[in-house]
């Protein structure tokens, strides 16, 4: 099937390849030039383990070009996905304009068509978009949503083996359209769902929510562990023996990120106030989220009794969860503003994110080196559990700090681990180690 890919971002470029992978004909647009020279070169613009490998491959077999021509990438297109970003704007509404844009460069481009193409929107938008855009298109066609439910990090695997596809659609022949391009992706069993458009929009926003609202769930217990004596690990573990509970996204730290959550929950909030029935839960989700940050900065400045003048802090993680090198909206970023702003140095070094990092907070120093970080270092600050920091050399990252203080936002270690070796150890929802001057 020959398909177009509007948008070479996380979603575009990442539907595009495993669609070629598939062994279908795939064209991704982009208006970048300059993008779309590194893209045909096999390069990834962002980290995602495994991405860049089955680029070339395909690239390789003549599966997967990119265009920055939209009639050379509309040409005898059967189906067209719209992947562009719909970024919060200042008054935390979705911005829209990529995506309208996107629906105006297919109707000018009429002459491409030879058959009517199946339009589909895959970017994430409010309900009701996917009918706007179809307003817009006046090409004969078949309009489709069709969600994306990847995780950063494991993406490629999301994809090629979905919990379910959803897909919202209006006629017959755009379900057959969808569910040809979607059976080697299903048939090991993965439901593929068909509903009307304005539901499959839905099913996006509510399903990030619920998860945010997880995640600022166990967070909120995990401060009432701290403030009464109990210990969230514990806790946790006893609400997740209920089969109903479970235990995905219930773990605490310094609070969620990332490109999705965040923008969807806003998005969520945005569609309650414009419908007149305001989405109390999700406020407060959001409001919890923030607060996690605040509180977590917070318990680094009280340790320091709010002066980090000539102290320097290293942090352990920039990106906003590991395998990734995205730092949008990370809680990183407000940590480290937050110390930068009381008079600290501040030291970073992530796996990945170092040069997305370095755009968002200036000031922060990053080192290639995880040790090197912690070099005379008052305190270590982990924000991102990735797995190189779960078993470290004790001895040397506490030869290294100049005071063996860790702050850890993940609950990576043990506290028992901790104290043996020596370190006062901040984690979330447990109980504070604190090593007397004699045993340091």
């Amino acid at each position: 099937m020959k398909i177009t890919i509007v948008g070479t971002g996380y979603v575009g470029l990442i539907t595009g390849t495993c669609f070629a992978n598939a062994g279908n004909d795939v064209t991704c647009l982009d208006i970048d030039p300059k993008k779309v020279a590194t893209l045909r070169k096999g390069e990834a613009p962002f980290y995602e383990p495994g991405l860049a490998e089955m680029m070339r491959k395909s690239i390789k077999a003549n599966r997967l070009g990119f265009s920055d021509d939209p009639t050379t990438a509309y040409t005898d297109a059967a189906i067209i996905f719209i992947c562009v970003g719909t970024p919060t704007g200042e008054d935390g509404r979705c911005n829209l304009a990529h995506v309208m844009g996107v629906a105006d460069s297919i109707s000018d481009s009429l002459d491409s068509f030879a058959e009517p193409p199946t339009v589909v929107v895959k970017s994430t938008v409010p309900v009701g978009t996917t009918h706007k855009v179809a307003e817009r298109l006046k090409v004969r066609h078949s309009i489709a949503n069709n969600p994306e439910f990847l995780r950063e990090g494991n993406a490629i695997d999301d994809f090629m083996h979905p919990d379910r596809v959803v897909c919202g659609v209006e006629d017959e022949r755009a379900q057959q359209t969808l569910e040809k391009l979607y059976a080697p992706f299903i048939s090991d069993g993965y439901p593929i769902f068909f509903f009307d458009i304005h539901s499959s929009e839905m099913v996006k926003y509510a399903s990030n929510a619920m998860l945010a609202c997880k995640i600022s769930f166990i967070n909120e217990i995990a401060s009432l562990c701290e403030r009464n004596g109990a210990n969230i690990e514990r806790v946790r573990t006893g609400m997740c023996a209920d089969s109903r509970i479970g235990t995905q996204f219930f773990k605490p730290g310094v609070g969620y990120g990332g490109s999705c959550f965040p923008k969807d929950t806003l998005a969520v909030m945005e569609m309650g106030e414009d419908a007149g029935a305001p989405c109390l839960v999700n406020t407060a989700v959001h409001e919890l989220n923030q607060r996690q940050r605040r509180w977590f900065a917070d318990r680094i400045l009280n340790h320091f009794d709010g002066d980090l003048t000539g102290k320097k802090v290293t942090l352990w993680g920039l990106a906003f969860k590991p395998n990734t090198d995205d730092v949008r909206d990370a809680p990183s970023i407000d940590i480290a503003k937050t110390l930068l702003n009381a008079g600290a140095t501040v030291t970073g070094f992530d796996p990945e994110a170092s040069e997305t990092y370095s755009s968002e907070v200036e000031q922060v120093q990053i080192v290639t080196d995880m040790y090197e970080a912690t070099q005379d270092a008052d305190a270590l600050i982990i924000c991102t559990e990735w797995s190189e920091f779960s078993s470290p050399d004790f001895v040397k990252l506490k030869s290294n700090l100049k005071e063996p203080v860790v702050f850890d936002g993940r609950n990576i270690y043990s506290r028992s681990e901790m104290a043996l070796q020596g370190f006062n150890y901040y984690s979330v929802g447990r109980p504070t180690v604190e090593i007397s001057p004699a045993t340091t």
